[in-house]
């Protein structure tokens, strides 16, 4: 029988894990059997009523202490390791990495024997030296590298075995989502899905619903309730007013598209770089345009005064002027949704599912 084992560190609600719950689902309707090793909870979990899945969990999750982070991911990756010994004697087994973060089981896998392939999300050479050494293990164990933009890739050193995918949407989500250029541009709400990482753009997003309170602001933030009061409190933001609206962790962000009339993601450039970026294609795939950062593979997805905008976080007055001029020219606004949906078209999760399918399958070869 095909056999996938599947390693990814954090199960949540993040991007990485939503685009691995829609490969994971193609390989199970083709018949694999799939070994998934993950976190317990998260997206990851909704696969778990098919019979040819077997899930181990083990329990992870992140500190507000970089130790105990560090820890906890120490303790995982030793763990992982000698559970991949378990696939010993199954030849047919292919590692499947998704992320560079489960460095253990990949280097089990090579040391064992299977096929080892990556799944790459990050783009390391824009974070610190932990992440740059997790990418050159990956380049050095992995039979196959999966990037997710072009951007991404060019910053590997090995080209053999190296295929850029693009990411995309699930159908069950893309059904959920309510294309309504006109309802949409009545409501002159600005949304961005975001985190507490600095790098993230949330104390500049907070910033421009001061700059502009005749306009909602929606903020949807990837973390605990107990986490978001804190950060309010520590970066003087206890006060945000009336106009904005701050949401702690969703499983399902689709209503929140539905409500909104514009997206933003202000990663700051200079601190992270986006290789793709899930955010801006659900947004257009509710025919909403986006404004993005200038540099990545978010901004393959963009062409300016096309689908949306490219500018830097660093230049807000730039990105208020934008959401200005974007609800006050309704033709301007209809312009922007029709071709956001059309850009989103191009992402088509068939293609991507059944891309990254053949890769694992051809890895048993």
């Amino acid at each position: 029988m095909k056999h996938i084992v599947c390693f990814h560190l954090f199960n949540d609600y993040s991007g990485s894990p939503k685009v691995l719950k829609m490969v994971l689902e193609g390989l199970l309707k083709k018949g694999y059997q799939v070994d998934l090793v993950s976190s317990r909870g998260g997206v990851l979990d909704e696969l778990l009523h098919y019979e040819n899945l077997h899930k181990h969990s083990y329990p992870y999750k992140f500190s507000n202490n970089p130790m105990l982070t560090m820890l906890s991911y120490c303790f995982v990756q030793l763990y992982t390791f000698f559970l991949s010994f378990r696939w010993l004697f199954c030849k047919d087994a292919v590692f499947y990495i998704n992320t560079l973060l489960p460095a253990g089981p990949a280097l089990a896998g090579r040391v064992i024997g299977k096929r080892v392939v990556y799944h790459y999300h990050e783009n390391a050479f824009a974070k610190g030296t932990f992440y740059k050494i997790l990418a050159v293990m990956m380049q050095n164990l992995a039979h196959d590298i999966i990037c997710v933009s072009r951007y991404q890739a060019s910053f590997l050193k090995r080209t053999h075995g190296v295929t850029v995918v693009p990411n995309a949407l699930p159908k069950e989500f893309t059904d959920m989502l309510i294309c309504a250029p006109d309802a949409a541009f009545a409501r002159k709400t600005v949304l961005m899905l975001s985190s507490l990482k600095d790098y993230k753009g949330t104390r500049e997003f907070i910033q421009l619903s001061q700059r502009l309170p005749e306009y909602k602001f929606v903020l949807v933030i990837n973390d605990t309730q107990e986490n978001i009061d804190k950060w309010l409190v520590d970066n003087d933001f206890s006060n945000t007013g009336r106009h904005l609206t701050i949401w702690s962790r969703q499983e399902n962000v689709a209503p929140f598209y539905n409500s909104a009339s514009l997206v933003l993601n202000l990663s700051d450039r200079h601190k992270f770089i986006e290789t793709f970026g899930l955010t801006p294609l659900e947004a257009m795939s509710a025919g909403l345009p986006v404004i993005v950062p200038t540099v990545g593979g978010i901004a393959e997805m963009v062409e300016d005064d096309v689908n949306g905008y490219k500018i830097d976080v660093q230049n807000l007055n730039a990105i208020e002027g934008r959401i200005r001029q974007i609800f006050e020219d309704e033709e301007l606004y209809s312009k922007l949704s029709d071709n956001a949906i059309l850009y989103s078209a191009r992402y088509n999760p068939e293609d991507t599912s059944g891309k990254i399918i053949y890769i694992l399958s051809n890895a048993h070869k």
